[in-house]
């Protein structure tokens, strides 16, 4: 008796449980990823010497644009229930005699860098436009009649005695600038800090650095 043949089929898979799991993976990404503010302006950094990463909490980062202008940022370290940002608001509050409210300093400490004099820190913190909010970034006064960077520097280690400090130059920005803010550091008993560049090395033999 001959064997009857069974008709081949095409497994079929049904996907729409994987769908439903990609939806449910977005969804939770989506809900729990918090995006880093953008920074206080564009700086495009010089090619690197070296390898070292500075980390990523626990930094005071001092940035410096092209034009000169100086700005500042403080993270809240790894340990987000510290605050570090609204207690260093509080110290500067404390020193130049601004009242913040408790919603502007928690406003505050989910910022990023900032750059002003801190007579319109509060305007700033407040504003919901972009574009007002640019137009106030016009550096921190660090001149010897009212050198505010010096204060905000002394209070963030103050506030972090574990908070390492980086410099974010601009590749085309003047080295009395970039020494300005070294010395000011050092004044400040900060003699140990990162330059930051970008992520291509680039080689530099001794007859190319200045004499």
């Amino acid at each position: 008796m001959p064997k009857i043949k069974q008709a081949v089929r095409t497994p079929h898979i049904d996907m729409t449980p994987m769908v439903d799991l990609f939806a449910l993976l977005l969804t939770f990404f989506m809900l729990t990823t918090s995006f880093r503010p953008t920074e206080a302006t564009l700086i495009d950094t010089p090619n690197s010497v070296s390898e070292k990463q500075a980390p990523d909490n626990d930094i005071m980062t001092i940035f410096i644009a092209k034009d000169g202008k100086v700005f500042f940022n403080f993270d809240n370290g790894k340990d987000t229930t510290t605050h570090f940002r609204m207690k260093l608001l509080e110290k500067m509050a404390e020193q130049y005699q601004i009242t913040f409210t408790p919603k502007e300093l928690d406003m505050f400490g989910k910022l990023s860098s900032f750059g002003m004099p801190i007579k319109d820190l509060k305007t700033w913190i407040n504003s919901k436009d972009t574009k007002e909010k640019e137009e106030l970034q016009t550096g921190i006064p660090m001149d010897s009649t009212d050198n505010q960077l010096a204060w905000w520097i002394r209070s963030a280690r103050l506030t972090n005695l574990n908070a390492e400090v980086a410099i974010k130059g601009d590749a085309e920005t003047e080295y009395t600038k970039v020494k300005k803010v070294m010395d000011l550091l050092q004044e400040n008993k900060v003699n140990k800090f990162n330059l930051v560049t970008n992520l291509m090395k680039q080689e530099v033999a001794l007859k190319d650095l200045p004499k």
